[in-house]
């Protein structure tokens, strides 16, 4: 099978480009039953920094507000880093098939590499097809802004202010915090005495007050809490690593609360649905505490705390009030869910690896659609004369059912096995367990790494043209 189908892709961004729309209800019954997505995704942070979810060392009153009146996934998967997430929210495909297993910083390292709207999918063009008007605040870093300034459009966004990541060559693009280097459809800039985060927000609240009349799909993926650790304008006096991450997480709820808020003032609450998450977990080098127990950061890892995230739905009249759900459900679930909320179709022939929760987050049933999840992904990607390609041919993968999970190493085979009911903190292996349940356990497990390819696909672009900060070959 070819990576999107044959027909059906070239099929689907000829109708985005067109301006059709492959929803089965009409524009103006769109505007009554269509509801808003607000989806926000923090930046490396583990449920051992969200008190809904257990976090002893915080108070995030926002983002709880937002668990108790909605819905709480308690086994929800990301990818363990930053790229794989990205672009696996983005694609509905898991990073062995959409090819970006590993970290790539297009901005810093270039190369040609660029997330391709030519080769890949995205939800933006999927919800505008849906006839959503779309905006996009904060993180991307899958392209580079010098090269493609209009790129987003692209990807199916109507507008966006974006920090820029840092492009090699280029030291004012470092800052996304403090006087941050941001992109907009004027160009690219520094804002003198700005703090990012607030500016992100307070776009996508600009664009709320503009649009509040037409469906919106408005993609807040944060800065914060990603390194550097820095002191916020809400607590400025935080000092040395602990007190500036605990400043930035609660900077992240302010921001929650500040976006609801804005729902709420402009009476289109109840309009919309809002998805809370993070993209991996904390940096290895802030530890907290979770139920009693003392979790590191396992940002880059396929550990629980690296992998299995704070996920929140919300809703009012829409998604059922105080629930929480142990419906397994992994990020390549995003595509499919919010396609179906829009009411939009994906191409028959794409091959989409996810499946839609929009039954689970409706209150239409609780059990969900799978049986499995999966998660990958460490370190930067590697550049060779072909181009970006993974850092080695298969990489490490997490991949659980509701009670057990198993670790699969680089060449495939199985090496751990953990009772996540017995032994959420994954301290005994069972792999060379006999007892019957463990065996059953790891079998059908096993099956499901066997459904998977043997060798992890390449990044799908059209190479673009050279520039002077490319990595070159050999270059790290």
């Amino acid at each position: 099978m070819k990576p999107f189908g044959s027909v059906g892709l070239v099929a689907f961004l000829a109708l985005v480009a067109w301006g059709g729309n492959l929803s089965t209800v009409s524009a103006a019954a769109a505007v009554a039953t269509k509801p808003n997505i607000l989806f926000i995704l923090v930046d490396d942070l583990g449920k051992e920094w969200v008190s809904a979810c257990g976090a002893e060392e915080i108070e995030t009153p926002h983002i709880d507000n937002l668990a108790k009146t909605g819905m709480r996934f308690v086994n929800a998967y990301s990818m363990a880093q930053c790229t794989p997430t990205r672009t696996t929210l983005l694609t509905g495909q898991y990073p062995w098939r959409h090819g970006w297993v590993n970290h790539w910083d297009v901005p810093r390292w270039g190369a040609g590499c660029h997330f391709d709207p030519q080769h890949n999918l995205s939800f933006g063009r999927v919800m505008k097809s849906a006839g959503y008007t779309t905006a996009i605040a904060g993180k991307w870093q899958i392209n580079d802004f010098r090269v493609q300034p209009n790129i987003l459009a692209e990807h199916g966004f109507d507008d966006w202010c974006m920090w820029t990541g840092y492009e090699s060559q280029n030291p004012p693009s470092s800052e996304r915090y403090h006087n941050p280097y941001i992109h907009t459809r004027d160009g690219s800039q520094t804002y003198e005495g700005a703090f990012g985060p607030d500016r992100y927000a307070h776009f996508l609240i600009q664009f709320m007050q503009q649009h509040r009349d037409q469906p919106m799909m408005l993609y807040f993926p944060m800065c914060l809490t990603h390194t550097p650790l820095v002191a916020t304008p809400r607590h400025p006096e935080a000092k040395g690593a602990l007190e500036k991450h605990k400043a930035m997480t609660l900077h992240a709820d302010h921001l929650v609360g500040r976006l609801v808020e804005a729902l709420d003032d402009l009476k289109i609450r109840e309009q919309t649905i809002v998805i809370f998450t993070t993209d991996n977990g904390t940096t290895p080098q802030i530890t907290g505490t979770r139920h009693g127990r003392r979790v590191r950061g396992a940002k880059g890892r396929i550990s629980e705390p690296g992998l299995c995230q704070p996920f929140i739905v919300n809703g009012p009249g829409r998604v059922p009030q105080g629930v929480v759900s142990e419906a397994l459900t992994d990020f390549t679930d995003f595509l499919p869910t919010i396609a179906e909320l829009a009411g939009v179709s994906l191409p028959a022939d794409y091959a989409c690896d996810g499946k839609s929760l929009a039954s689970v987050i409706l209150g239409k049933e609780t059990a969900g659609p799978r049986q499995w999840i999966m998660g990958m992904g460490h370190g930067p990607a590697v550049l060779d004369a072909q181009g970006v390609r993974p850092k080695v041919p298969y990489a490490e993968r997490g991949v659980r059912n509701h009670r057990y999970k198993l670790w699969v190493q680089h060449n495939g085979t199985a090496s751990q096995l953990y009772d996540l009911a017995e032994d959420p903190a994954e301290t005994q292996n069972l792999i060379d367990s006999t007892d019957p349940a463990h065996r059953a356990a790891l079998a059908e497990l096993e099956a499901v790494v066997a459904s998977f390819p043997k060798q992890d696909a390449r990044p799908r672009y059209d190479p673009l043209a050279p520039q002077p900060w490319d990595r070159k070959v050999g270059k790290r």
